[in-house]
């Protein structure tokens, strides 16, 4: 089969990939081997004209947007602090759910003077968020561990994804600020969109009736 018949998805291991399996199965689309097992970053389907490639999550949008896969599956925090303007949204899969918020000591809101430093791996949008509100901020940049930020005195706040809120609750943290709530998307590459067009509607379709019916 030529590569260019291939539909190519890109996704990333973890519980957003778990939870989409299901509706991947109901459009059709089972993967060949356990993907939390496997070693292959490039993994076949029971379909020989689907496969997956397995990638960052945070690297999703950037192999669709160029190219590399046809669609992918990603978290709308991820597509958000992306900020590409060069990719089709057509499908809220309604997994992966969570909040992007800010979270600090509790009751706080400010400190006495100077701007607030924020400690975050989203940080387009944390200065996207507190600019739409005229507040200046000093953002700093880490990848991972966000909760002891403030703990140690590295900022003041910290923006994150919260799901249940217990780590910060174990940390004598807690969510302050919602910035926008979050789940996971289907993405679509603007050029397979056109050369692909029938096969990839279809399969938009077999998966909003999977999210439908879930």
């Amino acid at each position: 089969m030529n590569v260019s018949d291939v539909l190519t998805i890109a996704v990333s291991k973890g519980r957003i990939f778990k939870e989409a399996l299901p509706l991947l199965a109901a459009a059709g689309i089972v993967p060949a081997e356990d993907p939390e097992t496997s070693r292959k970053l490039i993994l076949p389907t029971n379909r020989p004209d689907v496969q997956f490639v397995i990638i960052r999550a945070t690297d999703v949008p950037t192999y669709v947007e160029y190219g590399a896969a046809d669609l992918g599956i990603s978290g709308k925090d991820v597509l958000m602090e992306h900020g590409s303007d060069n990719l089709y949204e057509p499908l809220d899969l309604k997994i992966g759910r969570c909040k992007l918020m800010t979270a600090g000591r509790p009751g706080q809101q400010t400190v006495a003077s100077g701007r607030l430093r924020i400690a975050t791996k989203y940080v387009n949008c944390t200065r996207r968020f507190f600019a739409s509100q005229g507040r200046q901020v000093e953002v700093i940049k880490l990848y991972g561990s966000m909760e002891l930020a403030p703990l140690v005195g590295l900022a003041d706040q910290i923006v994150d994804v919260v799901d249940t809120g217990n780590t910060l609750r174990a940390n004598g943290l807690a969510p302050l600020e919602h910035i926008a709530d979050i789940s996971s998307r289907l993405i679509v590459n603007r050029a397979s969109m056109k050369m692909k067009h029938h096969v990839i509607k279809d399969f938009i379709r077999q998966l909003a009736d999977a999210v439908t019916q879930r």
